[in-house]
């Protein structure tokens, strides 16, 4: 899943920014926060907004943040998606 995120300007209704969510795969945790990778890049990201998050779990990280959990189908899915597109 990528999520997307547009926000419009109130009066002039265009769009200024956009976020991009990317699947990544939970190495290791470490409290708050765990290791996670994608496309053989790792980060440490903080887990906070998730519940019971585990090693293995995909899950969607933005901004240095999982957001959400997702399939490992879906995450695969999507990372394909990235790599055809970049």
């Amino acid at each position: 899943m990528v999520i997307l995120h547009w926000v419009k300007q109130p009066l002039l209704d265009e769009v200024i920014d956009m976020c991009l969510g990317i699947p990544m795969k939970i190495l290791k945790i470490e409290g708050d926060r765990a290791i996670v990778s994608a496309a053989n890049i790792q980060r440490k990201i903080a887990i906070n907004f998730l519940t019971n998050p585990k090693i293995g779990d995909y899950v969607v990280v933005h901004a240095g943040f999982a957001i959400e959990k997702i399939s490992p189908k879906k995450a695969q899915e999507t990372l394909q998606m990235l790599k055809d597109v970049l």
